[in-house]
């Protein structure tokens, strides 16, 4: 009699809603095993109440005792990784008060490090696995203290790529623009001048990002839209190509 091999795991950051939502159904419907990780229980609950084989997980991965948990269930070891929890501010750097900025630098960036920091070595003496680290396509912009961690994000994920390659491990950032989440609404943004073909939903920005991760890309950036953004944005001045993107202040996530 054959024994089916195990289900593979895949632990998922901000999976209450959005891109993390989205992610978290195709996984489960491509045969992973689900661990979910979301600072509000009830609506994680409720997005989740249709999944197959999920473990849920209340975590506030600014709180370091709520990290150091969600770290060691990746040390525990996991096979992919999606670090997709973030947040932004509707104001300006100055205008936001530095704890609020502290607190979205570490979920950005110290977080992305620590989990994939734990996660990387069980995956590496596998061979197999890997970690997609939700960025956006304004940390390929100059424009905020958002994109600043953004940008952090990419070329960690770029050189952590290199190395993982190696032992078959695919690390990748995913690069999304204007997306219908609840993100912007969570944030107090205004975007009600961003034009309706600018915005992707979290189903196709999902899609494309498993798809580019399967192909063994360290870089997946969604929507032909986008594409030619981060192709030919970057070799324009960051205000001209700021206003090209948005149509409104750059404050404004590309998440």
């Amino acid at each position: 009699m054959s024994i089916d091999p195990p289900r593979p795991t895949a632990l998922v950051t901000g999976a209450a809603s959005g891109i993390g939502a989205a992610l978290a159904k195709r996984l489960s419907s491509a045969g992973y095993r689900l661990i979910l990780v979301d600072r509000d229980g009830d609506r994680l609950r409720q997005s989740a109440e249709s999944l197959p084989d999920i473990e849920l997980l209340t975590a506030d991965l600014t709180a370091e005792a709520d990290l150091a948990g969600i770290e060691q269930r990746c040390r525990d070891g996991v096979d992919l990784l999606v670090n997709n929890a973030g947040f932004g501010h509707p104001t300006e750097f100055l205008a936001t008060p530095i704890e609020a900025e502290i607190a979205m630098s570490r979920l950005h960036m110290e977080t992305v490090l620590r989990l994939t920091h734990a996660a990387l070595p069980s995956m590496l003496n596998n061979g197999r696995g890997g970690v997609v680290n939700t960025a956006s396509l304004l940390g390929f912009f100059p424009t905020s203290t958002y994109s600043a961690t953004k940008a952090w994000v990419i070329n960690f994920s770029q050189a952590t790529a290199k190395m993982a390659r190696r032992e078959g491990v695919t690390v990748m950032a995913l690069c999304p623009g204007f997306t219908r989440t609840g993100f912007h609404g969570s944030a107090g943004m205004d975007m009600s001048t961003i034009p309706d073909f600018l915005w992707l939903d979290p189903d196709t920005v999902a899609a494309a990002a498993l798809r580019d991760w399967r192909k063994g890309k360290a870089l997946s950036v969604p929507g032909w839209q986008y594409k030619l953004v981060a192709a030919f944005g970057r070799a324009l001045p960051p205000g001209i190509a700021g206003r090209i993107l948005s149509g409104t202040d750059m404050r404004a996530s590309g998440r």
